[in-house]
């Protein structure tokens, strides 16, 4: 019989202590009720958030209406734990992502930042999506210009005169995506 990793043993203590263990993207350990351990999938569309520090505020409002509908979404501020390698973890939870939402502002798209590199990487995780399937869904915040690169093949969504539409229509969006995947797979 192999020996326990640190990491299993840690794991084994945790739920033997009673806590539950999540595991990002992934689902959740914890204690079962006769004994033993459960695990419980998620299977919630995980949906990554980049934007800029400037429109920070917009995409905490943007993350907070999508936990509330019941999807997984991911933005750094809220996901990334003190001492991690912060750029391998946002490659990461892009590739693991069912959907890359890419907020789009005046600022957002003359400003030389890490926005930039996670546009492209996610650019490329999408050249990976079945045709015809969503995954990189730009939407702005504000009048501005789409990028060319991003126009000619993609559809935007507008969050702005009216954010609750806005919102409402890129959570059914990807609701509608998700089902379409699962019906796919079954």
């Amino acid at each position: 019989m192999k020996a326990e990793t640190p990491l299993v043993r840690l794991l084994r203590q945790c739920l033997e202590e009673g806590c539950a263990v999540e595991i990002d993207r992934l689902g959740c350990f914890r204690p079962g009720a006769e004994g033993g351990f459960e695990f419980i999938p998620n299977e919630k569309p995980g949906v990554f958030l980049a934007y800029v520090e400037e429109d920070r505020v917009a995409a905490e409002r943007l993350y907070a209406a999508l936990a509330r509908a019941g999807l997984d979404p991911w933005m750094d501020k809220k996901k990334l734990q003190p001492g991690q390698n912060w750029p391998r973890a946002i490659e990461r939870a892009i590739s693991l992502s069912d959907f890359f939402v890419a907020c789009l502002s005046r600022r957002a798209l003359v400003k030389r930042s890490t926005f930039q590199s996670e546009l492209r990487w996610a650019l490329d995780c999408a050249r990976q999506t079945p045709l015809g399937g969503i995954y990189f869904v730009p939407v702005r915040l504000e009048p501005c210009q789409v990028p060319p690169m991003i126009q000619q093949s993609t559809q935007y969504l507008d969050l702005f005169p009216d954010w609750k539409t806005g919102v409402k229509r890129l959570i059914a969006t990807i609701r509608e995506e998700y089902r379409r995947r699962g019906a796919q797979d079954g």
